[in-house]
């Protein structure tokens, strides 16, 4: 996997590039880098793509995929239940050093969510977060729409995992699955409000905000 130091993003965040990634090599990398980091290691967020898969959280219950199909389904260590990754999402692990940053996982949680919230604000887009239910909404249709799903792993006071930010992508699969656990959850993405944006333009656009709400 390639990486790039982006300047803006402040000193203590590193953001690398990593294109369309394999799920499973980048999860292991993500496990490696936090049980070999140091107090002296820089936190990161990694960009990314993945070719199409579901993941199951450690609470993930399998009958929350309610098809089978051609898409494979991996039981991962992060929290939440299921959900789909694919080409035309972003996908921004964060992995950061909670006690060096001083930050609870919730107040993690929501700055993730608010960084998200005022990406999409740019393109006049109203998007709001739920205490109950981590992730991040917009109305459509006159019901709530998620648009990016978050799922986190904490390990010796360390995260890894992240957002999954829908940008241009077959949905389709969603309705294969309850979406984080909830039947009839509907999903949007970027697209839908008329945005044109790549996944890699998207990323560009994000990562300063996001590394800017973890600094």
């Amino acid at each position: 996997m390639s990486a790039t130091s982006d300047p803006r993003a402040g000193a203590t965040i590193e953001v690398r590039r990593l294109g369309l990634s394999d799920y499973v090599s980048t999860w292991q990398a993500m496990q490696r880098f936090t049980a070999t980091r140091t107090i002296a290691t820089s936190d990161a967020l990694w960009l990314t793509e993945h070719p199409p898969i579901y993941t199951l959280g450690l609470a993930g219950r399998r009958e929350h995929v309610l098809r089978d199909s051609a898409i494979p389904v991996l039981k991962v260590d992060r929290g939440g239940q299921v959900t789909y990754h694919g080409p035309g999402q972003l996908v921004a692990y964060t992995l950061v050093d909670l006690r060096r940053a001083r930050l609870s996982i919730r107040e993690l949680v929501r700055r993730l969510e608010g960084a998200v919230i005022e990406w999409l604000a740019t393109f006049g887009i109203a998007a709001y977060g739920k205490v109950s239910a981590p992730g991040v909404y917009v109305e459509r249709a006159g019901v709530d729409a998620k648009i990016a799903a978050l799922g986190l792993k904490v390990r010796n006071h360390c995260t890894y995992h992240g957002l999954a930010m829908n940008i241009a992508m077959d949905l389709a699969p969603f309705s294969d699955i309850d979406p984080c656990g909830y039947p009839g959850l509907a999903v949007t993405q970027l697209a839908d409000f008329g945005v044109a944006r790549t996944v890699a333009q998207a990323g560009d656009e994000l990562a300063p905000i996001l590394a800017a709400r973890l600094s």
